[in-house]
């Protein structure tokens, strides 16, 4: 059985219809920081239940409702989630994580190291430093966790 997750950050506000479509039909939504308005969360989950942390441009008082990081286990795979993967504080092997999802800076990622899958979504919000408008999936699976990067056509 898959487990199908769609992985978001970076939104900075903007939650394109083309993110919506595309992360329409998985289970969950996890959103790794830098969300930017309260209502791209709400807009998230109309379509799945929704996993954010905190980003560093989320600020007032909606933002305190997220924390700055979150394990979470979904399936059979524990998940890490922060937003600036250069803050990351753990062994994930020796705490038992075999995904780390991060956000920050824009660039997308899949990567497996020490047989954990790091994952970065890149962006899915404005379009900067001239790098691809982006979201992710992760579907969980009895043989591991795989990551498959999705760019999105619209520009804001």
């Amino acid at each position: 059985m898959v487990l199908r997750i769609g992985v978001i950050s970076d939104t900075h506000g903007i939650l394109r219809p083309e993110a919506e479509q595309r992360l329409a039909g998985v289970a969950h939504i996890i959103h790794a920081g830098d969300i930017g308005r309260p209502d791209v969360i709400e807009r998230l989950r109309r379509i799945a239940p929704v996993i954010a942390i905190r980003g560093n441009v989320d600020n007032g008082p909606w933002a305190e409702d997220y924390p700055d990081t979150e394990t979470v286990r979904l399936g059979d795979h524990s998940i890490y989630i922060l937003h600036d993967i250069h803050d990351l504080q753990l062994d994930p092997p020796v705490c038992g994580i075999n995904v780390v999802i991060s956000g920050h800076s824009h660039r997308p990622l899949i990567e497996t190291t020490g047989g954990v899958l790091y994952l970065n979504p890149g962006s899915a919000g404005p379009r900067r430093f001239n790098l691809p408008i982006t979201l992710a999936t992760l579907d969980l699976t009895a043989s591991g966790p795989k990551a498959l990067l999705h760019h999105l056509i619209g520009r804001r």
